[in-house]
């Protein structure tokens, strides 16, 4: 029918109409109308007939040789996609090397990828460790094979922040003591991680062992190390989704194409020959195609705090450890690494929190039925009463507890201490000069800022010693009740060291019209009889002395902890023979 059109146009304009009148008639331009005469002329219907649109020649168009390479190493390598095949024609000087885009066009384009649809039915929550060795993934999986039949487990690891593999090992047993020997060789080799991410088998953890949940050597290894061992929700495969993966490739490129292997050790060659390919030479589309050794950095190398006893598989748990001591209500010693978290696991629901500032480094504690201490240096670190019972220090014997020296401080409150017992606790001054103490505030003076001091709590008073001195002593804000609410307080085992010797600190005051003067956040009385004095008073411990120049005007119980702001009356109301205003200093 459009043939029949443009025959009509054209016989219109041989018969002598205007190419104008017949191309409006025709709703097209004069042009189009010359144009179907010209080609009608030349060719005759044929001419009128539709022509493809195809450029003759495409200057842009992939050569013919690099579309051949592009095949040829797919048929290669027919796990290769569009992006790993640019990026290997990259890698070996390609000129002009084709996008990803124009490989993928150049493989649909001669029926080289497969159509299949995309089923993302999940959005999952990706996340990835900041630095390398913060955290290792491990994981157990099948697929070895030797001559006979018999099929191995692989125990792999691989660093969460530059998928590096840091552990491939074959076990002839996948049992908890072969995989702590292959979980501390690589610690050996790379240096020891911060924290271990696993699944819930049983190689792994106890915890979920009945009748009664059990620490296993795994655990153990790792508390010794100072590593904070991570599990994921049970059946909940995607929390470990980096090593699953990796297993996924480990299964295509190296287990599906290899066949049985005589031994274990050829199997092991052959994995280690594979992991050091895939962690040196294969590109990581995660990592920009870049291979994992590229931002993997070992780590500092570790030993554990205690001596790691082997555990038959024979042993009973309970059993481990057991050095011929049998006292199980005496006090234990244990040397255990704090983790990254600051917080070491003791036994049971004791739980220590050390501080993150010491991570790494390893502390003794000292433990009995009412009071733990925790030890660095062989000095005291910290304080608290003790939530142990007889069967938890029999299983700190267990774990290789030495028996305990004398007491290496005096004993945690508790709630049997009477009522009238001195209390201790440790703290740190600001750079204000204060400490807080059950939500109240502690002026010690900007002259004791980000010192460490014992604040002593005996009968209504609290008394500030730091270095074996007594620096202040303050009427105490807190309640019985408050005191038992201290963080790691204990019972006070030495006297109280004497005072310095110093002075009070002197201030001077302008009395006002109404005889009332304000020091340190606390109001005096003076009297109406001495308005317009400058007089001076003497800020003590416990009160505040008024003297008008010798004589002593009143005398006031001290019941505030404000530290002093103002030292000097101003100089324009004194007097004249009124004092000197220079700031006074403490003597």
């Amino acid at each position: 029918m459009t043939v029949e059109i443009r025959l009509r146009a054209v016989t219109a304009v041989g018969d002598g109409a205007a190419v104008v009148d017949v191309a409006e008639q025709f709703g097209v331009t004069r042009q189009t109308v010359t144009a179907w005469r010209r080609r009608y002329e030349a060719h005759g219907l044929d001419g009128l007939r539709d022509r493809s649109r195809k450029p003759h020649s495409s200057p842009h168009r992939i050569p013919a040789g690099v579309e051949a390479l592009i095949c040829e190493l797919r048929r290669e390598h027919r796990r290769w996609g569009a992006r790993r095949i640019a990026f290997e024609l990259r890698r070996v000087g390609q000129q002009n090397p084709p996008s990803r885009s124009t490989v993928h066009r150049v493989l649909v384009r001669n029926g080289l990828v497969n159509p299949q649809d995309q089923q993302h039915k999940r959005v999952y929550k990706r996340w990835a460790r900041e630095v390398p060795m913060h955290l290792w993934q491990l994981d157990l999986v099948g697929g070895i094979h030797l001559v006979g039949g018999r099929e191995c487990k692989i125990l792999t690891g691989i660093d969460d922040h530059s998928r590096f593999v840091v552990l491939a090992t074959v076990l002839e047993v996948p049992s908890g003591p072969a995989v702590v020997d292959a979980f501390v060789s690589a610690m050996g080799r790379w240096g020891v991680p911060v924290e271990v991410l696993t699944d819930n088998g049983k190689q792994f953890t106890g915890k979920f062992t009945r009748p009664m949940p059990v620490e296993v050597l795994f655990e153990r290894t790792c508390r010794e190390y100072g590593i904070a061992a991570r599990l994921t929700k049970r059946r909940s495969p995607t929390t470990t989704g980096k090593i699953e993966r990796f297993h996924r490739t480990l299964r295509r490129e190296l287990l599906d194409e290899v066949g049985a292997f005589a031994s274990i050790e050829d199997a092991q060659a052959a994995l280690d020959e594979w992991v050091h390919a895939y962690n040196t030479e294969r590109p990581h589309q995660s990592l920009d195609m870049q291979p994992p050794a590229a931002p993997f950095r070992p780590g500092p190398a570790g030993r554990p705090a205690t001596p790691i006893l082997s555990m038959s598989p024979r042993t009973p748990a309970t059993t481990m450890g057991r050095q011929g001591n049998d006292d199980t209500t005496g006090a234990r010693e244990i040397d255990l690494r704090v983790p990254a978290g600051g917080v070491v696991q003791l036994v049971g629901a004791q739980q220590i929190w050390v501080g993150k500032a010491f991570a790494g480094r390893v502390v003794t504690v000292w433990a009995d039925l009412t009071t733990v201490h925790v030890l660095l240096d062989d000095g005291v670190l910290k304080t608290l009463p003790s939530r142990l019972a007889s069967a938890d220090l029999a299983r700190l014997a267990d774990r290789g507890a030495r028996p305990g020296r004398t007491a290496p401080a005096a004993a945690a409150l508790t709630r049997e201490t009477p009522a009238h017992t001195a209390v201790e606790v440790d703290r740190t001054a600001t750079r204000d000069g204060i400490v807080a103490i059950a939500g109240h505030e502690i002026a010690l003076g900007p002259e004791n800022r980000h010192r460490r001091v014992t604040l002593r709590i005996d009968q209504g008073l609290i008394h500030a010693i730091a270095d074996g001195q007594l620096i202040r002593t303050l009427p105490s804000p807190l309640q019985r009740g408050h005191v038992a609410r201290l963080r790691a307080p204990r019972q006070a085992s030495t006297p109280l060291p004497p005072p310095p010797a110093a002075g009070a600190q002197r201030v001077q005051r302008r009395v006002p019209i109404d005889g009332v003067t304000m020091v340190a956040g606390q109001r005096l009385r003076i009297g109406r009889t001495h308005a317009g004095k400058v007089v001076t008073v003497l800020v003590e411990d416990h009160h505040f002395r008024v003297l008008d120049g010798e004589s002593e005007l009143a005398l006031h119980a001290r019941t505030t902890t404000k530290p002093l702001r103002n030292y000097n009356a101003p100089r324009a109301h004194q007097r004249k023979g009124s004092p000197d205003d220079t700031t006074s200093e403490m003597s």
